[in-house]
């Protein structure tokens, strides 16, 4: 089973940290949100950082703005993850450079659609 850590996971069902969390349960994929407030995300465990999930996740999505995703490539980097996706609006020439210097395996292409869910569905 594939697992995936969803940076910017939100408990409002509108939003695309939410519908990730979702698309990727709905693929069979071990989901492990990562959110600074919530407890809880569609029934997950939520973890404050990347760090705190307990696996070095296949799959790594952000949900984020490029100053946030600035932030925590660090963090990605040293979790270690397979991919990073960066899903439309996370991404920056600075973003992309950054990652690239951190030797992660960079996505930038909506990670909900690549994996075979409309968001439009959830």
């Amino acid at each position: 089973m594939k697992s995936v850590a969803v940076i910017g996971a939100s408990n409002d069902r509108n939003k695309f940290g939410n519908k990730a969390v979702r698309a990727f349960a709905q693929q069979g994929f071990s989901v492990y949100p990562v959110n600074l407030t919530e407890h809880k995300i569609e029934g997950f465990p939520a973890f404050r950082s990347v760090l705190d999930v307990p696996i070095r996740p296949d799959l790594v999505s952000v949900y984020l703005p490029p100053k946030r995703v600035l932030e925590i490539l660090p963090q990605v980097a040293q979790r270690g993850c397979g991919e990073l996706w960066l899903n439309p609006g996370t991404e920056s020439d600075e973003v992309l450079a950054e990652a690239q210097r951190l030797g992660l395996n960079v996505v930038a292409a909506c990670s909900i659609v690549a994996h075979g869910v409309s968001p439009s569905t959830l």
